[in-house]
């Protein structure tokens, strides 16, 4: 059986350019999202903005990540019980809508806890030299704000909780729909109490807080 046309673009759009699949989603029609989007609000509230913790906030979120999300959802790339049952049905109209709908919203503005808050800055910073692990920044930006045009997510003011378990189903392998095993790569050389320093420090992250810092 083939694969549902929107996933092989965004697929090949991530792993070779990013502008394969730029002008199709820029086709997405949020109002009709949002007509389509009733059902997400159980999970991801009516505003983006997960009514539990271990879900994702998807407001402000870039439409080219999210349409990537939905399409492996939908041809088996990420696996998750609830969501994959949720975009098996779904058209690639849907998911262009439905993406355009969520990054359309205000972003979410979370908060961190102090506890753990300089080991989170300092790997989101400047990594891990000693095990290999890179900086945050130089995916997802100083803000935390990704890159839509090469399919990174935006991260400022993700939930913690949700971070977290990304990144440990990342260095378990149970999630493995990122190209070249990047996030697997660095995902493996974090031990339980960075994931989660880094996870709580990206909660917090407000892209006008990086700007303040540097004048």
């Amino acid at each position: 059986m083939k694969k549902p046309i929107l996933a092989t673009l965004l697929l090949g759009a991530w792993l070779a350019t990013p502008l394969a699949s730029s002008t199709a989603l820029a086709a997405g029609d949020a109002a009709a999202g949002a007509t389509k989007a009733a059902v997400c609000a159980a999970c991801h509230g009516g505003d983006g903005k997960a009514l539990q913790p271990t879900y994702p906030n998807l407001a402000g979120q870039h439409p080219s990540y999210l349409a990537k999300q939905l399409a492996n959802y939908r041809g088996g790339e990420r696996v998750n019980a609830l969501m994959t049952g949720q975009a098996t049905n779904l058209t690639d109209e849907d998911i262009l809508d439905l993406s355009a709908h969520f990054a359309a919203m205000p972003k979410i503005e979370g908060v961190a806890k102090e506890e753990n808050l300089a080991l989170g800055e300092s790997i989101y910073r400047g990594g891990i030299t000693a095990a290999g692990v890179p900086s945050c920044n130089g995916c997802h930006g100083p803000g935390g704000l990704g890159n839509p045009a090469a399919v990174y997510p935006l991260m400022s003011g993700q939930n913690a909780a949700y971070t977290a378990d990304q990144l440990r189903y990342f260095r378990s392998g149970e999630r493995a729909n990122d190209p070249n095993a990047v996030m697997r790569g660095i995902a493996k050389r974090l031990t339980d109490a960075e994931i989660d320093a880094v996870s709580n420090y990206i909660a917090g992250l407000y892209p006008a807080d990086v700007v303040a810092k540097s004048r």
